[in-house]
């Protein structure tokens, strides 16, 4: 998964340029494994406290011969790296992985084809200890996005197969000790199909027949899948692929109050297992558990704006049999403006804003999104 390829990077990042020549792998050219290399903490003289290594790479000492026993600042230090490379690797699995999407289970005419182009930023902090020497950490994701849908008629009512490609630039910066540091990659994401059927108050309708539609209550149901298409090297520190399949079922009610729609949305995303994370290590995600709620406001001149909310919760991953205390918790705020480019074109822009985090980061996301329409009649 990008959140766990990311932060498994940035902690080795973190150890080799936020303190150069004090740590080092154990073993030449070897990479530790969690599970079976070990941590090594010395909370008191002449004592000793040795963990599974779950989190970074082990702390060893630079003298030859030394006993492999580390300070507590050594400690803390690689528990910092770590959470950091948590909450950098958030932002761009929110931006990408649980957007905020109101009007998904809206009826539309069948037979239709959408081309769609946008642009999506996001721009985050990260907060650390004043005592330590990292101030001004900053994250910042963007990259342009085309997706493809079509509408159809599934035994009468209303359905959509959406396909999605992002591209994603990442950049982490952050000052050390008075010295700049940063951290940059790129590439394609993984690719996301959804297919979607409204099997409760939304027919299947022609353009003609839709101009006499009126919403009332909608149910539906859908299922993305995002496969292992994008950019992955199991040799690389950084990749922007997860190298393996997920799975999103979801269901969806909207409910018409004259102009106004109200949208409750919950899903799971289920994960398979990454056998070849980082060097050849298994990676395995809990399924992670997802409610949005939105409240969609129409003109009579086609625009809408909608105001939206998502809690998520879950996604604890777990490497080689061991646990990460990374279970994810976070609610997020936003706003989504529809507006009518003549008779095919229609242009829509967005943002959110992270209100509650359980890793301590906070972000914004920005983006806009311009869609050409074709096919179903004139």
């Amino acid at each position: 998964m990008l959140v766990d390829t990311i932060r498994w990077s940035l902690v080795y990042v973190l150890l080799e340029y936020l303190q150069p020549g004090y740590y080092r792998l154990a073993g030449a050219g070897k990479l530790p494994a969690p599970g079976k290399d070990l941590l090594y903490f010395s909370y008191e003289p002449g004592t000793l406290l040795r963990r599974p290594l779950s989190v970074a790479t082990p702390c060893w000492p630079e003298r030859p011969g030394q006993h492999p026993r580390v300070s507590r600042e050594c400690a803390r230090f690689v528990t910092l790296a770590w959470l950091v490379a948590s909450a950098v690797a958030a932002v761009p699995a929110v931006a990408y992985g649980q957007s905020l999407e109101p009007r998904a289970y809206s009826n539309i005419p069948a037979g239709l084809n959408y081309a769609l182009a946008g642009y999506i930023y996001t721009q985050g902090s990260v907060g650390t200890d004043a005592s330590l020497p990292i101030k001004d950490f900053t994250v910042r994701t963007n990259g342009p996005v085309v997706g493809y849908v079509r509408t159809l008629d599934l035994w009468g009512q209303s359905a959509k197969l959406d396909l999605i490609v992002p591209f994603v630039w990442l950049s982490a910066k952050a000052t050390v000790a008075g010295q700049g540091r940063e951290r940059e990659v790129s590439g394609f994401a993984d690719p996301r199909v959804r297919f979607s059927l409204n099997f409760y108050g939304a027919p299947a309708l022609s353009l003609e027949q839709f101009a006499h539609y009126k919403q009332d209550l909608i149910i539906g149901t859908s299922l993305q899948v995002s496969a292992p298409g994008g950019q992955y090297d199991s040799d690389k520190l950084v990749n922007i692929g997860t190298n393996r399949w997920s799975f999103k079922p979801e269901f969806g009610i909207s409910k018409a109050l004259g102009p106004l729609t109200v949208e409750l949305v919950p899903s799971v995303t289920l994960f398979t297992n990454n056998n070849d994370f980082f060097g050849g290590q298994h990676l395995a995600q809990d399924p992670l558990y997802a409610v949005q709620g939105h409240l969609v406001y129409y003109f009579d001149f086609g625009a809408w704006v909608a105001l939206n909310s998502t809690y998520y919760t879950g996604g604890r991953t777990t490497v080689n049999d061991v646990q990460n205390d990374d279970r994810q918790e976070n609610v997020r705020l936003g706003i989504t403006v529809a507006l009518p480019l003549g008779r095919h074109f229609s242009l829509r822009l967005y943002g959110s804003s992270g209100v509650y985090t359980r890793t301590g980061t906070n972000f914004d996301a920005a983006g806009l999104a311009l869609t050409y329409r074709w096919g179903g009649g004139p």
